[in-house]
């Protein structure tokens, strides 16, 4: 089983994601950037050899993602429903990721087996989150789920923010 770390809101930020291993060593780079249609996120290995791929392409009723392994399209990812927990459903995978997105806990399935489980954990250092991936197969598409995933979190963060400072300003205006 593959134990990946990576350093907390990371990976919805615009900078370089390191992604280590439970000895501390770094095994793969995310590069690239969110916030428009055809922005793309690409996963290296730190050897320089391009492994996985997000592309944006969808902004209309909620964002849609697709996902790319080895330049070959793997998957789109898009929600279904967030009442009472996130669903998330990957076409062509036949995934399901499901659990909750706020806390930073979700699992992935492939019916009734297991891909991949997220949570939060805390060291000294700081804030990580832990992908535990059985297969290492998976890990490249797994790395890119948490991404956007991750995405999905801090953008309705700001979403609601600017709603909820508009209102304020608004109201502080009358």
């Amino acid at each position: 089983m593959s134990k990946l770390y990576i350093h907390d809101k990371q990976l919805s930020n615009i900078t370089r994601t390191v992604v280590t291993d439970e000895s501390g060593h770094s095994l793969f780079l995310l590069v690239g950037r969110w916030g428009t249609q055809g922005d793309a996120l690409s996963l290296y290995r730190m050897n320089g050899t391009l492994v996985a791929s997000i592309k944006q392409t969808s902004f209309a009723f909620g964002s849609r993602f697709e996902i790319y392994e080895n330049y070959k399209k793997v998957g789109s990812l898009q929600k279904i429903f967030n009442w009472p927990g996130d669903f998330y459903y990957i076409k062509q995978l036949n995934w399901s990721v499901h659990g909750d997105i706020y806390n930073h806990y979700y699992k992935i399935h492939h019916f009734n087996k297991e891909i991949m489980r997220m949570r939060k954990v805390i060291f000294v250092a700081g804030d990580y989150y832990l992908l535990e991936i059985p297969q290492a197969a998976n890990v490249p598409t797994c790395i890119c789920i948490a991404a956007i995933m991750d995405y999905w979190l801090y953008n309705r963060n700001r979403k609601q923010t600017m709603f909820y400072f508009n209102w304020r300003l608004s109201n502080s205006l009358d």
